[in-house]
């Protein structure tokens, strides 16, 4: 099946605002790989870093950018089982997403439940992927812990809310805004902390009686790293998932001896491939969350075309929830 594909291509590193829109050749799958229709993409973070080429992964310029789908099978590379042509599925990909028609490993699509909007499928992709097993495997969080997120109403943290709620957790969301944790407690936060305000980290030890949070979800990195540290439990887990603020903090490792503190870091690709049954174990244990009522908050649609505007969006911190693109 042969013709073309429409995508947004980066020719030269620099902001996503660089983005054109192209034609291509319909690209073809390899070994082990399969070609998707696709009907809806998620936006991360990491998609602006990679245009930046601030990204771990550095593709050849030029390409587009994207790391999860969802659509339909439209061929099959040799040696790919258990799937067929027209079947509903979500894939992660390293990139290559934002266009009509994307390639990936087939050891990373994952057949969707029947019934399962493409949007959802998409936004239940990378951010509920690493909030479930950065909860469940990383942190092996318990019913009735106290778990403290920090940028929690984007799309990262909503579904740590999400999921960590769903683990039984007494949820904390940290938050830029008083509008954002009313949100974030919409979706299953026990309070909230507004972490622009000052001595936040001692409005998380009021809230849990002087104790602090025993698992901290972190994906900003900077000061607000620094300062959960002042409210972390004796013996509490420090999740590090990314550094939005664009700094990468040190940590004083006295601080981690005195209060017998674990860091333990996620890294969602390395799942793909060291672990990929308990990827697909996670994304089990997702679909039935999904089929219990859990729901993606979807903060904008966008047409492909659009996605400058849309990453422009998410990296000025104006989104809560996920922003989908859709061919």
């Amino acid at each position: 099946m042969h013709g073309r594909v429409r995508a947004m291509v980066m020719r030269a590193l620099g902001e996503p605002d660089r983005l054109e829109l192209s034609e291509l050749p319909d690209p073809q799958p390899g070994p082990e790989q399969i070609s998707i229709d696709v009907e809806a993409i998620g936006c991360n973070f990491a998609d602006i870093l990679i245009c930046r080429g601030a990204y771990q992964l550095k593709p050849a310029l030029p390409f587009s950018p994207g790391s999860e789908v969802a659509g339909r099978v439209r061929a099959l590379g040799a040696g790919v089982r258990g799937f067929s042509p027209g079947q509903r599925v979500a894939a992660q990909l390293g990139y290559g997403g934002y266009a009509t028609i994307a390639v990936a490993d087939a050891r990373r699509v994952q057949p969707l439940p029947e019934g399962m909007a493409p949007a959802d499928a998409a936004a239940l992709g990378i951010a509920y992927q690493t909030a479930y097993l950065a909860l469940a495997d990383r942190a092996r969080i318990a019913p009735g812990e106290t778990l403290l997120v920090q940028a929690a109403a984007g799309g990262v943290g909503l579904a740590a809310v999400q999921i960590g709620r769903a683990l039984g957790a007494r949820v904390i969301a940290g938050a830029g805004s008083d509008d954002k944790l009313a949100l974030c407690v919409q979706h299953g936060a026990n309070e909230g902390v507004n972490t622009r305000a000052e001595g936040w980290d001692e409005r998380v030890r009021a809230l849990t009686s002087g104790r602090g949070a025993d698992v901290i979800y972190e994906s900003v990195g900077g000061d607000v790293l620094e300062r959960s540290l002042k409210c972390i439990a004796w013996g509490g887990r420090l999740l590090v998932i990314g550094f939005s603020s664009g700094e990468i903090p040190s940590v004083r490792l006295s601080r981690i001896m005195l209060k017998h503190i674990s860091v333990v870091g996620l890294n969602l690709g390395g799942y793909h491939e060291h672990q990929p049954e308990q990827l697909a174990e996670a994304m089990q244990r997702l679909f039935a969350l999904y089929a219990d009522g859990l729901r993606p908050l979807i903060h904008a649609r966008y047409p492909l075309s659009e996605a400058p505007h849309a990453l422009a969006a998410l990296a000025g911190r104006q989104t809560a929830g996920k922003l989908i693109l859709e061919p």
